[in-house]
């Protein structure tokens, strides 16, 4: 799947706070699909088919688990952010309105930790993935880590896992619109440092150190973000959830506008916004 400019999604407001529904719809609509690419060049190393048991941790609004099952896979995602999950349902599970229980090989949608992912039928998982990206703000490893401690039982030994990060600062030209968030954040007392950093080589490495995992290979994947407007990308950016910390800190209005100029210089002349990126991803084994 070839990442696409985003259509232009119109509000009579968006410098108002919006609401978390709007927000993760926005994710869903417009942000999700950058992240493509990685998903099908993951599945493909993996040979991710009909004999793959996923397990998808921080499953958002379902892509990554819709392109699983496109393969033949059978697929089971948790996330903790309740407006995300919803939207997942709505794509993988169309008859979630009628009443009708969960069917045997159909994808499971769990609100919650991965502990309430055990498999109903008793057989483990052999493929878990991690596709939140970590290097973007301090702590997200070690969350990270935590979260693969308590999956980890669930899946059969010799079973393999996906942790996947940003690529280097150099190769991510969307890092400068992300400092913005620790920029705001930290105001005039550090405005170099904050919530946002620049990501390590390693960070994936000790991520997989911390939980038990022994790495097995790793690879880069080119993901671009296009927009088809600012208004788009702003929205979008929004939506990742990497600029909760400075909007609590500022206000909405104040975080969209720079946003907004950190972003000019990849404002193309027909008002696209394109900007290249690179994220990594590491294979581990249980």
């Amino acid at each position: 799947m070839t990442p696409t400019l985003v259509r232009h999604h119109s509000h009579a407001d968006t410098a108002t706070t919006v609401d978390s529904d709007t927000r993760a719809r926005d994710w869903a609509e417009i942000q999700e699909r950058m992240l493509a690419p990685l998903y099908e060049a993951v599945y493909e190393r993996l040979e991710v088919g009909t004999g793959t048991r996923l397990l998808a941790l921080g499953c958002g609004s379902g892509l990554a688990l819709l392109i699983a099952a496109a393969r033949g896979a059978r697929v089971t995602g948790v996330d903790t952010d309740s407006e995300r999950l919803a939207l997942a349902r709505t794509r993988l599970l169309p008859d979630a309105g009628s009443g009708a229980g969960p069917r045997a090989g159909h994808p499971q949608l769990l609100d919650g930790d991965p502990s309430a992912a055990a498999p109903a039928d008793g057989t483990p998982y052999n493929l878990l993935t991690a596709f939140t990206p970590i290097g973007c703000s301090d702590g997200d490893g070690e969350v990270l880590a935590d979260t693969l401690r308590s999956a980890v039982p669930l899946a059969a030994r010799g079973s393999t896992v996906v942790l996947t990060g940003w690529g280097p600062p150099e190769r991510c030209a969307t890092a400068p619109v992300l400092r913005v968030a620790g920029r705001l954040f930290d105001g005039a007392r550090a405005p170099r440092t904050g919530g946002w950093r620049p990501s390590c080589r390693d960070d994936l490495e000790e991520v997989a150190f911390r939980a038990g995992l022994k790495p097995d290979g790793s690879g880069r994947v080119a993901c671009p973000f296009g927009y088809a407007d600012m208004d788009s990308a702003v929205r979008g950016l929004l939506s990742t959830r990497l600029f909760d910390t400075a909007v609590r800190a500022t206000d909405r209005d104040q975080v969209e506008k720079e946003v907004a100029e950190a972003l000019h210089p990849h404002r193309r002349r027909d008002g696209t916004i394109w900007m290249p990126n690179v994220f990594r991803y590491l294979v581990c084994t249980i």
